[in-house]
């Protein structure tokens, strides 16, 4: 962004400070750590990491009973972050969203506080750390504090509507001193409660700066006047919103569709049939895509396009550094940034031939006993960990006290992963290209204690082994759920299974705040599209225990008339042509 204002302005724009909240708080906190009452050496934690220590601590306690069910690593960890980002307690989460889980809330909750008590120990921060250490810097108003916001003049956030409670409080934070803050958003876009975004953050902005202007951008520069209609009447019925009407100048456009098919096998029969009928007009696979509430929706439809030979890709894939092979080269790297990371050194030493969990534990444990003191260690002959890996010691020691640039420390670790890498993954080939990508990637590093920090926070996406598959098509077709699909466009979109129970969710119904996301989530999807819609649903669905059964259309398609939508069954005989 700031790179694009800098060639529309001039350099001036490459002086602003910017980024992720999460960026932001890293920047500030490793720079004024001594005032925010920490260590600036800390080490990130991404969503994978933060599971490993949770599950490690799930698992070194009593508190699991054979007979009884459990909550995984995953789950654990995303009850600990939604009880940060929403402000909710973890027992009110718990009974509300895992009510089965109920009885275990005094053992969840004390996870929870070992899982903090870990953190600190080892100096680790999580996501969630960033911005709540963040937000107390700002909000004790300390000297150094004052210093950083004398500094700021003007504030500007993008995407409000996304924000979280602490967020929200980070810009009360850093508007302490100046109020010259302004936000962009769109209150009907509000669709992350399920991450902890408050979709009060932005209504209550004008209550939270009085005197604010509200400027209302309803001019839409994407779509047809009359994939407008149908999404302004889509919202017609929001009960939170601010008032607006969007417009558009282009007005040469057709009619949306909604479809009406015999069952879910029509349905996508009818939507690949109109794929290859655009595709011939001329309209390009990339350019058209299907949209879904939910990720198993499209599967009957991929058997489909399978049949039909038309290639899609399913937005989704796997995340750079959430790569096994990567993941195993960066706990290298972060031991190297800080010796007492325990959760790298467990996933390092279960690498080596010879070493199980046992001996792991034992090794984590000697050097623990140590504080993991590399002087000390080195000269114990005693310690397990010199006598079976000596190697790995040397390697470790020399990345943690040589002073060369990342890209050496790189390079020496991948040499010496590299065996470890052929033995561990039969699609080495394939996955060497990341290990290059890596190689690339410290090059412009010089600090490694940076780049790992921005591998956590601001990594890249794509995996050479995700990639790989686009390498024998020009076009895709893209099959996509509708959160995924949040600030994309395409020609033509369709969206499907829009029935009472799937979209909205049958959990939403209930509620009326859920409700009223669900119904942003529908207006999300509809502003997708540039020239066409669709929108289908079946009749029948299948159900295994009740064989077939009638759907009721979506409620989100209620009242629109002939004059906005046009209607199409599919049945046998309409497929037929007849």
């Amino acid at each position: 962004m700031m790179s694009r204002a800098e060639k529309l302005l001039d350099s001036r724009c490459s002086k602003i400070q910017g980024g992720t909240f999460h960026s932001f708080a890293n920047l500030v906190l490793r720079k004024y750590g001594k005032s925010a009452g920490i260590n600036s050496n800390f080490t990130i934690l991404d969503q994978g990491d933060s599971e490993d220590v949770v599950n490690l601590i799930r698992g070194n306690t009593n508190f699991i009973d054979d007979k009884k069910r459990f909550p995984n690593k995953s789950t654990l960890f995303k009850i600990y972050s939604f009880s940060v980002n929403s402000g909710k307690k973890i027992e009110d989460i718990v009974e509300e969203e895992y009510p089965h889980f109920a009885f275990e809330i005094d053992k969840i909750v004390e996870i929870h506080r070992l899982y903090n008590e870990y953190k600190n120990n080892n100096n680790l921060f999580d996501y969630d750390d960033l911005l709540l250490k963040l937000r107390d810097f700002l909000l004790d108003f300390s000297p150094a504090a004052k210093s950083l916001l004398q500094k700021i003049n003007f504030v500007m956030v993008d995407e409000y509507q996304d924000t979280n409670k602490i967020q929200a409080e980070i810009v009360q934070g850093l508007t302490q001193i100046r109020k010259n803050v302004m936000v962009v958003g769109d209150d009907l876009q509000s669709i992350y409660s399920f991450r902890g975004a408050n979709f009060q953050n932005i209504l209550d902005f004008p209550k939270l700066f009085p005197g604010c202007e509200i400027i209302k951008l309803e001019k839409n520069y994407r779509s047809t006047k009359q994939i407008l209609t149908l999404a302004n009447k889509i919202q017609d019925a929001a009960i939170y919103k601010f008032e607006k009407t969007l417009y558009s100048d282009n007005e040469n456009g057709e009619l949306p569709v909604i479809v009406c098919a015999e069952d879910e096998s029509f349905q996508s029969k009818f939507i690949v049939n109109k794929i290859l009928e655009l595709r011939e007009e001329g309209v390009k696979l990339k350019e058209i895509a299907v949209l879904f509430r939910s990720s198993y929706f499209s599967f009957n439809l991929e058997i489909e396009l399978a049949k039909a030979n038309i290639p899609y890709i399913k937005v989704g894939g796997m995340k750079f550094v959430e790569s096994a092979h990567i993941k195993d080269v960066l706990a290298f790297l972060r031991v190297a940034v800080n010796v007492s990371d325990a959760i790298s050194w467990y996933r390092i030493l279960m690498m080596h031939e010879g070493i199980g969990p046992r001996s792991a534990q034992k090794i984590l444990a000697e050097m623990s006993d140590r504080k993991f003191n590399f002087e000390i260690i080195v000269k114990d002959g005693n310690l397990l960990i010199n006598k079976k890996l000596p190697d790995l010691f040397k390697l470790i020691y020399n990345l943690h006290n040589k002073n060369n640039r990342p890209i050496d420390k790189v390079s020496h670790t991948i040499s010496y992963y590299t065996p470890f890498f052929k033995n561990l993954y039969d699609d080495f080939n394939k996955r060497n290209k990341d290990l290059e990508i890596l190689t690339n990637l410290s090059e412009k590093y010089e600090h490694l204690d940076d780049m790992i920090s921005d591998m956590a926070i601001e990594p890249p996406i794509d995996s050479a082994v995700d990639a790989a598959l686009q390498d024998n098509e020009t076009e895709f077709l893209t099959l996509s759920t509708i959160h995924s699909a949040k600030g994309l466009e395409w020609h033509t979109v369709f969206i499907i299974h829009l029935m009472d129970g799937f979209f909205p969710s049958v959990r939403s119904i209930d509620s009326t705040e859920n409700l009223e996301e669900e119904r942003r989530l529908m207006y999300v999807a509809a502003t997708r599209a540039k020239q066409n819609l669709f929108l289908s649903y079946p009749m029948t669905i299948f159900d295994r225990e009740a064989g077939h059964s009638y759907s009721k259309p979506s409620r989100f398609l209620n009242g629109i008339k002939s004059n906005i939508a046009e209607s199409v069954l599919v049945d046998y005989k309409s497929l037929l042509g007849y």
